[in-house]
């Protein structure tokens, strides 16, 4: 383990230990991001999910940046588990440039995420697929009706955020029209 990556680890899971201090230093030397984005597999959870967050945070300014990492995201998104992981790149995918084939997989994934434990995850894929369905009639419609029943069955931040995601949806699907 690098040094760089040293300084993400210990404490516990309720901590995101100097993650602000690693996005900071990310943000001011971005070849720095290439070392966050192999943490994303490091062998130590609290590595793993710090990475997460700093690599969001750095997307969230920068998107472009996480462009030459995104084989190696799409990956990951397909084949992670643990949850804060899951959550910071359902936020990830997209800000990604996809193709037709990499989208296709980026919305598998995030209808696969659906299913998860954590509704963190589940709020974040929905938001997710919101953004990679725009342009795509047939998954805008099983989005719907995902939301639709998250209206119904979900927790209290799941059906607000359907709600808002499904009124989204439905103005665009008329702009669309008119």
């Amino acid at each position: 383990m690098s040094a760089f990556l040293n300084q993400l680890a210990g404490g516990d899971r309720r901590s995101i230990g100097n993650a602000g201090l690693v996005t900071q230093q990310v943000l001011s030397n971005p070849a720095k991001l290439a070392e966050i984005v192999n943490g994303l597999s490091a062998a130590d959870p609290l590595i793993r999910m710090r990475c997460a967050d700093v690599a969001e945070k750095v997307s969230a300014i920068h998107p472009e940046w996480l462009w030459p990492h995104k084989k190696t995201l799409l990956e990951l998104a397909a084949s992670a588990t643990q949850q804060e992981v899951r959550w910071h790149l359902a936020q990830m995918l997209p800000r990604l440039p996809l193709g037709p084939a990499e989208r296709r997989a980026a919305v598998r994934t995030m209808f696969d995420y659906l299913n998860d434990t954590s509704k963190i995850v589940k709020v974040f894929a929905m938001q997710a697929l919101a953004e990679l369905v725009q342009d795509d009639p047939a998954h805008r419609g099983r989005l719907k009706e995902v939301l639709a029943d998250t209206l119904q069955t979900g927790s209290p931040a799941m059906k607000a955020r359907a709600r808002k995601l499904l009124g989204r949806l439905i103005g665009s699907a008329r702009e669309g029209q008119g």
